[in-house]
């Protein structure tokens, strides 16, 4: 008994100096493998302009595509066809559903005025002698100061781009400024005691090698952790939820990605990212509501405070519930410095399920043009050749061809091979390059309807699935499917999505299908990052841990080398 509370004790002591840092488009989580929850907050930055500099803001939302008439048709088309779909399916009583006419709930929405609520005016963020700011604080900053904002990771991937901070030294800049902020000053490390930590740092499943690099760097040698090692987020996922295989459907803010992870390793084949996530729906539910009259007319979706508003309204409002029938009244308050708080009345029918479904119905994704983006795979993000990894594809490829050039060679001396003229080296090269062109092309046209549109997500499950290598493993995938992420936290969309794909999956595979969308009663949010911190305690691990010695002298190789993921 009281070994076992020694070794209780020794274990807490070491998780309290392991950190999990789970970066993504919208929030950093950042805590202690010990906490309960990790710290949450919104990963941005805003750095004071210089005088006569360039102006440089993202947004919290992405933008929408010009509205013509051929896509106001499209997304009508969609909008209907998602309602006739709700409109056939039967409640949990047997009982056909019912809609209110958009027509009639746009009228109240028009007779809907705002409550003013007295002496409730706030001010702007007082920014003086402050030339950065991190966090939420920078939704305070007055859009027309002389500040530009940064969201260092957009769509799954750091945020590199022409305009100002859009090098990969400014992006690393950014996410050093933002992470040391945290640590310092709400998980209060000082700096000199950095070197007794240890970090996890939660990646994507489709990674990028060179972006990796630059990670391990940013972690060893200049925030200055003792140690560290990188997990992908889908096996971290698994870890969190506590399964030993999954179909993991991770669905963010900016991206969704689906990947087949068994004991511990998402298999490459499977990997797929699409750039939509629920940003997208955002927009989609802020066009439904306009359409029903919208009571807060003022609002503007590029506006930091209103897409953080917007964003909360579709968190608040969304469902895929079939037994909600009809209008339901909601209110919101809006406010905003400089303005009096202002409360609001609306009336929202079924919009408040088409734009959850717009994950499945991709052409109401074609607001932010994110349903006809292609989607990555792993092998498309596998080709960047780095000076410092020896043994990458391009030097294994290269050796390949001069160890068969050296054969024939021999062969043709003995007398074994006639003498004809060698083949171009190019032609071997471009002939190696367009069949690989050729197989990504292949694998990306199966998560594309006719047209060059983005599948659903229901469809992008069973093609991730299809490239498991066994009858068994799809098997096991089909009967055990994990959500994870914050883009879809909608009441009921683990059954619709259970539905839509037993639809589908092929009859030889039909078992007892699992669909986890709340592991443990856990927020799906967090199931990656709470994976990571189990796996940064166990006994098996001991041998991944990088150290910075190791990192400056062997650089990617002993990243190869240690990596818990197939490099």
């Amino acid at each position: 008994m009281a070994n076992n509370l020694k070794d209780q004790a020794e274990h807490h002591i070491q998780a309290q100096n392991i950190i999990v840092i789970h970066p993504g488009s919208h929030y950093l989580r950042i805590g202690r493998a010990s906490d309960v929850n990790p710290v949450r907050i919104l990963h941005a930055i805003a750095r004071r302009r210089k005088p006569g500099g360039a102006v440089h803001r993202d947004a919290v939302l992405p933008p929408v595509v010009e509205k013509t008439k051929e896509l106001l048709q499209e997304l009508e088309d969609c909008r209907l066809q998602i309602t006739h779909t709700l409109q056939s399916c039967v409640q949990s009583n047997g009982q056909r559903r019912y809609a209110t006419p958009p027509q009639q709930i746009a009228a109240f929405n028009r007779r809907s005025q705002p409550e003013v609520v007295p002496d409730s005016e706030t001010e702007w963020h007082d920014t003086t002698g402050s030339d950065v700011v991190i966090g939420e604080d920078v939704l305070l900053l007055n859009p027309a100061g002389d500040y530009n904002v940064h969201f260092p990771v957009r769509r799954g991937e750091l945020n590199l781009h022409a305009g100002v901070g859009g090098s990969l030294f400014g992006v690393m800049s950014d996410l050093q400024t933002i992470w040391e902020h945290v640590l310092h000053t709400r998980l209060h490390i000082k700096p000199s005691e950095m070197r007794q930590y240890r970090a996890v740092l939660v990646i994507p499943d489709i990674y990028n090698r060179a972006h990796l690099r630059e990670f391990v760097t940013l972690l060893l040698n200049q925030i200055g952790f003792g140690c560290c090692f990188l997990v992908q987020d889908h096996v971290a996922a698994t870890f969190g939820a506590g399964l030993g295989y999954a179909c993991v459907v991770d669905v963010g803010d900016e991206k969704t990605s689906v990947s087949c992870v068994e004991d511990g390793i998402s298999h490459p084949n499977t990997r797929v990212r699409f750039d939509y996530g629920g940003a997208d729906v955002t927009q989609v539910f802020y066009w439904l509501l306009q359409k029903c009259a919208f009571p807060y007319r003022e609002c503007s979706e590029q506006t930091p405070l209103d897409g953080i508003l917007l964003r909360r309204l579709k968190e608040d409002f969304g469902h895929v519930n079939l037994d909600v029938c009809g209008s339901v009244e909601k209110s919101f308050s809006v406010q905003h410095p400089g303005m009096a708080k202002r409360n609001y009345t609306l009336q929202v029918g079924d919009e408040a399920m088409v734009a959850p479904l717009s994950i499945f119905f991709t052409e109401l994704l074609a607001i932010t043009g994110a349903n006809r983006t292609a989607p990555k795979t792993q092998k498309g993000c596998s080709s960047q050749p780095h000076p410092e990894d020896c043994f990458d594809a391009e030097y294994i490829r290269e050796t390949g061809r001069r160890n068969k050039d050296n054969l024939e060679q021999s062969a043709i001396d003995s007398g074994a091979l006639p003498n004809t003229e060698a083949p171009d080296e190019d032609l071997v090269v471009d002939g190696l390059e367009q069949e690989r062109e050729r197989e990504t092309k292949s694998n990306d046209r199966d998560y594309l309807l006719p047209g060059g549109q983005l599948v659903g997500l229901d469809q992008a499950v069973i093609q991730s699935i299809e490239r498991c290598s066994t009858d068994e493993l799809k098997r096991k995938m089909y009967g055990c499917i994990l959500i994870v992420g914050g883009g879809i936290k909608f009441p009921g969309i683990g059954s619709w999505l259970q539905n839509q794909v037993a639809s589908k999956i092929p009859p030889v595979y039909r078992t007892e299908q699992s669909i986890v969308s709340s592991p443990k009663d856990m927020d799906p949010e967090i199931t990656s990052w709470k994976g990571a911190a189990v796996m940064s305690c166990l006994e098996s691990v001991v041998e991944l841990w990088l150290t910075e010695p190791e990192w400056t002298r062997y650089g990617l190789r002993i990243l190869r080398e240690k990596a818990v993921f197939m490099w």
